[in-house]
């Protein structure tokens, strides 16, 4: 059987994990163990990182809603309760756009809610 030789691979591999972390400080950019640990750790950050963006980008959506709620005489439970018993099916995200950018389509929906 032929000998087979690793190097290669194994500068590829590191090489390929040292460009991702370019920027950080002292040994954590230059030392693969280092930078492996290092690599591993903000690779769970960013992904814990998008689900609380998620989570928090919702809260800022009811909070717009809730405020454009109380410009037209509404709670921001009340014009949800009364969006889904008319049938209304728009996102929080969509709806905050509405109160952002066209807030009379938004009093529209509001009146609707109300009656």
């Amino acid at each position: 059987m032929s000998r087979v030789k690793r190097g290669v691979m194994t500068r590829k591999r590191h090489k390929r994990m040292l460009k991702k972390t370019k920027g950080y400080w002292g040994q954590r950019k230059n030392i693969y163990r280092r930078a492996h640990e290092t690599i591993l750790r903000a690779m769970a950050y960013a992904y814990k990182g998008r689900k609380l963006q998620k989570r928090s980008m919702r809260g800022l959506f009811i909070i717009r809603i809730s405020a454009a709620a109380r410009l037209n005489g509404l709670s921001y439970n009340e014009l949800i309760h009364g969006l889904k018993k008319a049938n209304v099916s728009l996102d929080r995200k969509m709806l905050s756009q509405l109160a952002i950018f066209e807030p009379q389509a938004f009093a529209q929906l509001a009146q609707l809610a109300q009656s």
